[in-house]
C-alpha cells in the first residue's frame, strides 16, 4: 500500500481547472487508502505498512484539502458567480451546493482525523470507534462520489468556457500563492493539493 503526497501531477497552475481536477484524484485516492486500512486492520493493531498509510493519508486530508476547497470557493467559485451569463445560470446556481458540501466534508474530515490520530497513538481502536470511523469514511466516500461528478462533469467544463484565459491564470496565481509556490506558465509546480 505505498503512498505519496507529492506523486507526480499531470497539470501546473498555469491550467487550474485540471490542477483541481488532479487534486480530486488526490482526494480519491487517500481516500481509498483510509478506507483500506480501517477495513484491514479493523479496529487492532496496525502494520507499519498501515501506520505509514494512515500518516501520510491523514496528513493529506490535514494540509492540502483545505487548500483545494480554497482553491475552490476563494478563486473559482467566485469568478463563475461574476460571469454574466443566462445561459450558466443554472450551473452557477449549484454552487452553493458544493459550498455546503464542503462544510460537511471538513466536519467529517475531523472526525477521521481524530479517530484517526488515536489510532496511531494508542495502536488500537475501540469497537464503536471503529465503527464510527468506517461510517464516516462510507459517508465521505458517498459525498466526494456525487460532488467530484458534479464539478468535473458540470462546473468545470462551464468554467474552462466561460473564464478567460486572463481570469483562469489569475486563480492559478492565487492557487500557487496558496502553496507558496512559483507560478511558471506552462511548467509544472511541485507543492499542490
Amino acid at each position: 500500500m505505498p503512498v505519496s503526497i507529492g506523486a507526480t501531477q499531470e497539470s501546473s497552475f498555469a491550467n487550474p481547472i485540471g490542477l483541481l481536477t488532479d487534486c480530486h484524484r488526490r482526494i480519491e485516492r487517500f481516500l481509498e487508502v483510509l478506507v483500506r486500512v480501517a477495513t484491514e486492520a479493523r479496529e487492532g493493531s496496525l502494520s507499519a505498512e498501515h501506520r505509514h498509510a494512515m500518516e501520510a493519508a491523514l496528513s493529506y486530508f490535514d494540509r492540502a484539502a483545505p487548500m483545494h476547497t480554497a482553491d475552490e470557493e476563494e478563486d473559482l467559485f467566485p469568478e463563475l458567480r461574476r460571469v454574466d451569463r443566462p445561459d450558466i445560470e443554472q450551473i452557477v446556481a449549484r454552487v452553493s451546493r458544493l459550498e455546503s458540501e464542503h462544510s460537511i466534508a471538513t466536519a467529517w474530515h475531523h472526525e477521521v482525523h481524530e479517530i484517526g490520530e488515536r489510532w496511531l497513538r494508542q495502536d488500537y481502536l475501540l469497537p464503536h470507534e471503529a465503527a464510527e470511523l468506517k461510517r464516516v469514511l462510507t459517508s465521505l466516500t458517498e459525498l466526494y462520489r456525487g460532488h467530484i461528478a458534479v464539478e468535473e462533469n458540470e462546473i468545470f467544463p462551464v468554467a474552462e468556457e466561460a473564464l478567460s484565459a486572463f481570469e483562469k491564470e489569475a486563480i492559478g496565481r492565487r492557487m500557487a500563492l496558496r502553496r507558496g509556490a512559483g507560478f511558471i506558465v506552462g511548467s509544472p509546480n511541485m507543492e499542490h493539493a
